[in-house]
């Protein structure tokens, strides 16, 4: 039961914090940036947020450290939009699927074009 609680509250902030960062946070060196995924633990007392940041790696750790200093201001922007008596502490984490996915594709498309070259 406290599963299926905790996959809802995930899911809210989920749709939450992607609000937050494209309307709310005005951080030049966050650029291009999706929250793939959520996961909270039971207790709720804390929840790994899954970011897809768009550019280099330094972009991206630059991306990571803006949002890791601003942790405050997101958690109270969440605490006024979700109802929790408390709200989770967020450690945040590159999401490497979609580039990994991207490359099996770019790699699939490399056999297929060298396959009908023969």
């Amino acid at each position: 039961m406290a599963r299926v609680r905790a996959g809802r509250v995930g899911e809210q902030i989920k749709k939450e914090l992607s609000q937050i960062l494209q309307t709310e946070w005005k951080d030049p060196r966050v650029g291009f940036i999706t929250v793939t995924a959520v996961e909270s633990t039971d207790d709720l007392s804390q929840a790994k947020v899954y970011l897809s940041i768009m550019g280099s790696e330094e972009q991206k750790e630059e991306a990571l450290k803006s949002l890791s200093r601003g942790k405050g201001f997101i958690r109270s922007e969440l605490a006024k939009r979700i109802r929790l008596r408390v709200v989770p502490e967020l450690t945040f984490k590159i999401d490497g699927s979609i580039e990994y996915s991207s490359h099996i594709n770019d790699l699939l498309h490399q056999i297929k074009d060298g396959k009908s070259e023969r």
